[in-house]
């Protein structure tokens, strides 16, 4: 491994780990506290309330996207 290689090498390691540095002080800032609270009725709701998926028309007339 030559010197620049070496070089290279511990300037990527520096940045990683100050980008996980950087990740790890967000997440303890914001999201470490959040809880997000889930009611089963309402969310049964929304989803018998979603309409049915319908196939797409180059589904069903076999187009290529313009091939």
């Amino acid at each position: 491994m030559t010197l620049a290689d070496r070089k290279l090498l511990h300037e990527i390691v520096v940045v990683v780990v100050l980008k996980l540095t950087v990740l790890a002080v967000l997440w303890n800032a914001f999201v470490r506290d959040e809880r997000v609270s889930v009611d089963a009725a309402r969310v049964a709701s929304q989803v018998s309330a979603m309409p049915s998926p319908s196939p797409s028309a180059s589904a069903t007339t076999g187009d290529r996207h313009g091939q």
